[in-house]
């Protein structure tokens, strides 16, 4: 997943700006007297009354008020959006970025018709005339509107508890006054490269706007019939499936030119992959159900998951993992870039995988597995009463007064666990159940993550370290004998769940809601706040 957490602007100052809500006594802010007329961006000042008249005749929420305050006495209420020649040109970026936002997000309670009015007003040759007092009204309600814009667009919507639905990775923190003087330093009329937001977000939010234009085209297409092998590849019985899979950008304009069926098989096979179905190249009853998906609920599953990336934390310049439930994924980086994934297998429904991150601190080599209380009650127990020779014909012992699984190749963990410490007792191991890969949707274990390729993790944890190799790897993954291994420096783990993201190669992927977060979700997201 391309950058799943990466961000151009590293701000760490913690702001909170939850509408609604008050938090204490107000700080004033410090006034930065040193900057004059002289020295200044722009001749153009406004008065320390201005600012206070124009809050109290909006009667702004406290929160948006303190950071316009502490906005303009930083630069000793120098002109942000002004200069002497007329309004910048990063005004009309912000302006422009604004409605872009509006019209992918279908979010219309961040649009201004006041000020969308005075922006459309003003020109660059034509403001030596304009009364002082639109130039001041201006200035501050474009203000106003990028720290609305910023607490919607880079910490999320309203009413959204994002531990009520199962989110426990921390929100990303963010300060929108450093990253307005960060974005006006700059002076770019592109504000969009400058802002704090994951670089996945755009990706996925660029893919929106193209389905957004292919939307009619779609629901006007018959619904897609099942087609074998036969069918697909006659140019008089693929001809549904050819608008379909051209409008969806599996099949070129060029490819669907051409009579043969094997581009259409060969395009077939892409849109099953970016789905995470079995490239069968024929349409089956799940290939025609995605096919058929309602280009609506499409859309909605795209702006849930762009609301997601608003939460999600900046990108460790060192080394992390990420795992992708809905995808069945597990994603290295090496010092931020991504270098390979594998297979993973993540908890049923009833036994869900908890969604947060940690840093993984140990690798166990032949790891014991102590069977945890509920497993012991529902499973072992009953085993025991049935059977006198249960423990030792599954290997397992009495510890205490629990049961552990003695390390070997039958071991429920396999070979080698990785923790990353953790109060929900999640953890990265091998598994002796290989067959379970091979299926396309892997929601099979009480919760923790079965791995596809343990020694490749392994190796790439202590490629540091000198004093292991990949054959004192396999030794110790064989000895029979548990042996924890302390790493050097600890990694980031991340456990996430997004069911559509842009791939590595730039294409939209789709994955099914195995836990129901998204319709939780989706059910606080698009009604009004």
């Amino acid at each position: 997943m391309k950058y799943l957490l990466s961000c151009i602007l590293i701000i760490v100052f913690s702001c909170s700006c939850k509408q609604g809500s008050n938090s204490g006594k107000e700080t004033k802010p410090v006034r930065d007297t040193s900057i004059s007329v002289t020295n200044a961006f722009t001749p153009k000042f406004l008065d320390s009354t201005d600012l206070e008249t124009f809050l109290q005749s909006r009667q702004l929420h406290d929160s948006i008020a303190s950071r316009l305050r502490e906005f303009y006495a930083k630069r000793n209420y120098q002109y942000a959006w002004f200069t002497d020649s007329g309004f910048v040109e990063y005004g009309q970026g912000f302006s422009e970025m604004l409605n872009n936002y509006l019209a992918y997000s279908k979010d219309s309670t961040l649009f201004d018709e006041e000020l969308h009015s005075l922006i459309d007003s003003f020109s660059l040759n034509e403001h030596s005339a304009r009364p002082a007092g639109e130039f001041i009204k201006t200035e501050l309600l474009l203000s106003t509107q990028f720290f609305r814009y910023a607490h919607r667009v880079y910490e999320g919507r309203n009413g959204l508890d994002q531990k009520d639905l199962g989110w426990f990775i921390p929100k990303k923190k963010v300060d929108p006054v450093a990253v307005l003087d960060s974005m006006i330093s700059v002076k770019s009329s592109s504000f969009e490269s400058y802002e704090p937001l994951n670089p996945q977000y755009n990706l996925l939010k660029n893919e929106l706007i193209k389905y957004y234009k292919v939307q009619d085209e779609l629901d006007s297409l018959k619904p897609i019939a099942l087609l074998n092998k036969k069918d697909i590849l006659d140019s008089s019985k693929n001809i549904n499936l050819k608008k379909h899979l051209l409008l969806l950008g599996d099949l070129s304009a060029q490819a669907a030119e051409i009579k043969d069926g094997d581009s259409v098989t060969v395009a077939l096979k892409r849109f099953q992959n970016r789905h995470g179905l079995s490239p069968t190249g024929i349409v089956n009853q799940a290939t025609a159900q995605r096919i058929n998906q309602p280009s609506d609920s499409r859309i909605k599953q795209m702006l849930i998951n762009l609301e997601r990336l608003k939460w999600v934390p900046l990108q460790p310049s060192s080394d992390y993992l990420l795992v992708n439930i809905p995808e069945f994924r597990l994603h290295a980086f090496d010092n931020g870039e991504y270098i390979w994934s594998m297979k993973v297998v993540v908890g049923t429904d009833a036994n869900s995988t908890v969604i947060f991150s940690g840093n993984l601190k140990y690798v166990v080599f032949s790891p014991y597995w102590n069977v945890p209380r509920s497993i012991l009650k529902k499973e072992i127990l009953p085993g025991i009463s049935r059977n006198k020779n249960y423990l030792a014909e599954h290997n397992m012992e009495w510890n205490g007064g629990n049961v552990r699984q003695k390390p070997g190749p039958r071991n429920s963990l396999g070979l080698v666990k990785f923790l990353f410490p953790n109060s929900y007792n999640i953890y990265l191991h091998d598994t002796p159940s290989k067959s379970l890969f091979s299926e396309s949707k892997r929601a099979f274990s009480h919760g923790c993550i079965r791995l596809d390729k343990p020694t490749e993790l392994a190796s790439f944890l202590l490629r540091n370290d000198s004093s292991w190799n990949s054959e004192k790897i396999a030794q110790a993954m064989n000895a029979g004998k548990e042996k924890y291994v302390t790493l050097k420096e600890t990694i980031p783990v991340f456990i996430g769940y997004f069911t559509c993201w842009v791939d590595q190669a730039g294409v939209l992927n789709f994955r099914d809601d195995i836990y129901g977060h998204d319709k939780k979700m989706a059910e606080k997201l698009f009604i009004k706040d």
